[in-house]
């Protein structure tokens, strides 16, 4: 299964628009969305906000929510993909946060964990998974899953 055309199908046929914001991915989510011939009917933006402050700036999040939980938490993927649908005016929003590595993580949070979460108008999903590998597989990695939980949410929402 080619999973960005499938996606790309699902949203389509939903009559529905998507935004994506990354932070651990970088870009390749949205590079992978917009490979698909005609995304641009349902992909509205793509955006990377790697440091805090464009979390900040850009989304909405809330400097109270970064310095509570940090910018690898579940909190933090809620507000980025909230605050990319409300900036795009999408019917969803997705994002991703996480440690590629091979510095940056704690014990509580490891090289390779990442949250993700997306979110309609009836509700949000959100998961978060630890990725083994390199920098690169890691990347690689969180972008699939969330093209894989932007599809399962897009699905139940039929």
């Amino acid at each position: 299964m080619n999973l960005p055309r499938e996606v790309g199908k699902t949203i389509d046929q939903q009559g529905k628009t998507l935004a994506v914001v990354e932070s651990i991915t970088g870009g390749l989510v949205s590079s992978l969305i917009t490979d698909v011939p005609g995304a641009s009917r349902y992909f509205l933006v793509g955006l990377v906000t790697y440091s805090n402050d464009s979390k900040v700036r850009l989304l909405g999040v809330k400097e109270s929510t970064l310095a509570s939980h940090g910018a690898v938490s579940e909190q933090v993927a809620r507000e980025m993909a909230h605050g990319v649908r409300l900036v795009a005016q999408a019917d969803i929003g997705a994002s991703c946060t996480g440690i590629a590595g091979p510095t940056g993580a704690t014990p509580l949070k490891p090289v390779g964990l990442v949250h993700f979460a997306v979110e309609d108008d009836s509700h949000v999903v959100t998961h978060h998974e630890v990725f083994l590998g390199d920098r690169l597989q890691i990347r690689w990695q969180a972008a699939e899953r969330l093209l894989e939980l932007i599809l399962q949410t897009v699905a139940t929402s039929i």
